[in-house]
């Protein structure tokens, strides 16, 4: 049992720091103040891409976020 929960903390460790990496090389979804003055700047085809590495990036935090989550609740039912 305790070699079981230590297995799942250094799991639970490499899963939050993969997950800091996925968030922190995402870019960010607004372009601030030059964004709203520039105006139309984004056209529908740059916006409705999903294999862009930004959509790709979002779909595995969500992926390890969830990982983390249930590993968090096994490991505080154990």
């Amino acid at each position: 049992m305790v070699v079981t929960k230590l297995i799942l903390t250094i799991i639970q460790l490499l899963t939050c720091l993969f997950m800091i990496v996925v968030v922190l090389l995402q870019s960010g979804k607004r372009s601030g103040l030059s964004g709203a003055i520039a105006g139309g700047a984004d056209t529908f085809l740059s916006k409705s891409k999903s294999v862009t590495l930004d959509a790709k990036l979002a779909k595995m935090t969500k992926w390890v976020g969830l990982a983390f989550v249930l590993l968090t609740l096994v490991l505080n039912l154990i």
